[in-house]
């Protein structure tokens, strides 16, 4: 005989307070967007006002906002832009790697790991102490004076310049997260019998990782930034076709438009990690709002 069904759970209804209280909350919602959205268009028409109304507006709109010269130096600044995301995607790369095994290095246990780990953190403190501008030009221009590579383009010295530096600062992140991650977590794999190597790149990496991916994200931003920079190497990238547009035209509208294709660039990694970073702290502190 088969077998009687169950009668179907029904949710309770919530109460008249829990529903006033909603109700509250979505006007309190509504008054905040309609607030929020009304200042800042009053902020923005002030700031424009301000502008317009400025004595020498209509010399910097020339200077600056010349649509014409923008469309005339399109071409070869977007070409140069695809030089800086080629550039962005190997050093994205080269920086996940080293940067990966400079944090594994700083946390070896044992004596024997010692030298392992002093180098790590020398290498950490000298790239994180030194600017990213400086390094550019001591790989850009002083390892092509050993001449032990015949000539190598001058985007190549860049990201290796770009993995130095930010492998650095990736390699702290990463380090954090891994030490972040509970001492029993290690334990627990070890008696279940896991070595070293399966209980780190198993149970504490994707923890670590988990824990520190704001952070992470955050220093891709300003990789994406930062990337620029290799025009001081000769470079064609976006700043360079700019720079070489600027001084044909006589005009600086080049330079506005790189900073506008840079910011597209930029801007879906920045809203991806401002939309990760609330997604984290809304799981951390479910069930803490009143």
């Amino acid at each position: 005989m088969p077998a009687p069904e169950r009668p179907a759970l029904e949710r309770p209804a919530p109460s008249a307070v829990e529903l006033d209280r909603r109700a509250f909350r979505r006007r309190q919602g509504g008054r905040s967007i309609a607030v929020s959205i009304g200042s800042t268009i009053v902020f923005a028409v002030l700031i424009g006002v301000g502008l317009v109304n400025s004595p020498g507006w209509a010399d910097v709109q020339r200077s600056f906002f010349d649509l014409e010269t923008a469309v005339e130096a399109f071409p070869s600044v977007i070409e140069g832009l695809w030089l800086n995301i080629q550039v962005l995607f190997f050093a994205a790369i080269g920086v996940a790697v080293l940067g990966s095994l400079l944090a594994i290095a700083r946390t070896l246990r044992g004596p024997i790991f010692t030298p392992l780990r002093f180098a790590a953190a020398i290498y950490t403190d000298l790239f994180r102490g030194i600017p990213l501008l400086l390094v550019l030009y001591l790989v850009g221009f002083g390892l092509p004076g050993l001449d032990l590579f015949g000539r190598v383009p001058a985007q190549v010295w860049g990201t290796i310049a770009l993995i130095l530096t930010y492998s650095a600062y990736v390699s702290e992140v990463l380090r954090a997260g891994i030490e972040a991650v509970h001492p029993s977590q290690r334990l627990a794999s070890r008696s279940l019998g896991l070595g070293y190597a399966k209980t780190l790149r198993l149970v504490v990496l994707p923890q670590a990782v988990r824990r520190v991916t704001p952070a992470l994200m955050n220093d891709f931003v300003s990789m994406q930034k930062d990337v620029g920079l290799i025009s001081v190497l000769g470079a064609v990238d976006a700043i360079r076709a700019a720079q070489i547009e600027v001084a044909a035209s006589y005009n600086f509208t080049p330079y506005v438009l790189a900073g506008i294709l840079f910011i597209a660039l930029s801007w879906p990694m920045i809203r991806l990690t401002d939309w990760y970073t609330a997604r984290a702290q809304r799981r951390e502190q479910i069930g803490g709002s009143v």
